[in-house]
This record gives structure tokens, sequence and C-alpha cells, in this order.
């Protein structure tokens, strides 16, 4: 494991137990799993990646448009999906034939896989990467290391 994603995954457990609030993004007040994210990104960097603008619990679904994918894919470098590595942001398609919207951190890999991620009604928690989230999985990308 680098140091980086030492470092990203460290972050991400400070936020364990933050209450589920949507679009929220306050460590210890509330989060949404972008906020989560954005939390990270900026103890890493400083600052956001780019101004958020409201969004709706549905995100992009009603247009079928990929916007949380392209966001990632944006400030994120994108990673062989099949290729797992601890500190790896995860996106999820929630069901077949909708847009991926979830977002999580790998915190393990191997037998006690494990995921940080902001889930409505249980707040930031980590919870074991199971076989019913890896199929979700869509796409994976790593944080880009500082001054890229």
């Amino acid at each position: 494991m680098t140091a980086q994603s030492e470092r990203v995954i460290a972050i991400a457990r400070t936020w364990i137990g933050t209450p589920y609030v949507h679009q929220a993004s306050v460590r210890g007040a509330g989060s949404d799993c972008l906020g989560l994210l954005r939390g990270i990104w900026r103890d890493i960097y400083g600052h956001e990646p780019e101004a958020i603008p409201a969004y709706s619990m549905d995100w992009s679904e009603p247009q079928g448009e990929e916007r949380l994918w392209h966001a990632a894919a944006t400030h994120l470098r994108a990673k062989d999906p099949r290729r797992e590595a601890a500190g790896d942001v995860v996106l999820f398609r929630m069901r077949a034939g909708a847009v991926a919207k979830h977002l999580g951190l790998v915190g393990r890999v191997g037998a006690g896989a494990s995921f940080i991620h902001a889930y409505s009604r249980h707040g930031v928690i980590e919870s074991p990467l199971s076989a019913p989230w890896r199929k979700r999985i869509v796409a994976r990308f790593e944080f880009p290391k500082e001054g890229e």
C-alpha cells in the first residue's frame, strides 16, 4: 500500500460516525457519499476540486446522464476496475439500467475487504465489501498524487 493510500484511508476513517445528510460535507455534522469524498479531497489538497451544484437524491437518473462518473473521471485517476487496492475510490451502480450514483473508498482488500461510505439511514460507516456490493462496482479511481 502506498503512503498516499494509507493517508486517504486514515482520513476516511475519521469521518466514520458522521450522520448521513444529503448534499453535506462536514465531518462529524453530516455527509453524503459525495460529501465524504469531497472532505477527503479537502484534507489532502486544501480546497474543493470544483464548485458542487445542488443535486437531487435521484442524481441524474431522469436524464440518464452519468454525471457522477464524469466528475470522478475528471478529478480522479481511472483504474482498471478488476485491480483492487486499498484506497481506491469505487463507483457503484445500485441497480441495472440506472446511472452510477454511489461512491465509497476501499478500506481493506483480501478476505476482510471493506469500504467506507456514507449511506442513507446509516451515516458514514465501514462496510464489508461483500459480493452484492462488488457486483455493483462499475469503475475504480484513485486520488491523484499531490502536484499532479
